[in-house]
């Protein structure tokens, strides 16, 4: 799958930005997509700490455990997941902008097996506005929480 972007200006600094929307202990309380969000890793959110996200697509319930790969304060955090023979990346990042902070969402799915191929060129073309319309959702739901 080729990468899908979508952004969004928050008005707000993009330390007040970063820091909810990399909370990942209560994001299931205003991120609308997630039915259930578990942190696994003890300490502060970092590079390393993983989580369990559950989330409905095409109609069920789907659970992934993502692990932060790179977080740096406040400019943009990168979580990674692999399923299916697939390795899946993420990167948030946080822009200075004239009214705020301009939020960046970038999802990447690379598959690395036969199977992970085969099912990405099945399913590539029908998730791929699924994936871009719940990672657009994310952003508005980080404004409303953010905004009011």
């Amino acid at each position: 799958m080729q990468s899908l972007s979508t952004s969004i200006v928050i008005e707000a600094p993009p330390e007040e930005v970063f820091s909810k929307g990399s909370d990942l202990e209560h994001c299931e309380e205003w991120i609308s997509g997630i039915l259930k969000a578990e942190v696994l890793t003890e300490g502060p959110i970092g590079v390393g700490t993983r989580w369990k996200e559950t989330r409905m697509m095409f109609g069920k319930e789907a659970e992934e455990t993502m692990e932060i790969v790179e977080f740096e304060t406040p400019h943009y955090y990168v979580a990674s997941a692999y399923n299916c023979g697939t390795h899946y990346r993420t990167k948030i990042s946080f822009e200075p902008a004239e009214n705020g902070t301009e939020v960046t969402s970038t999802f990447t799915g690379t598959p690395d097996t036969f199977m992970g191929r085969i099912l990405n060129w099945l399913f590539g073309w029908m998730a791929k506005g699924t994936v871009l319309k719940m990672m657009r959702q994310d952003l508005e739901d980080l404004k409303r929480a953010i905004e009011g």
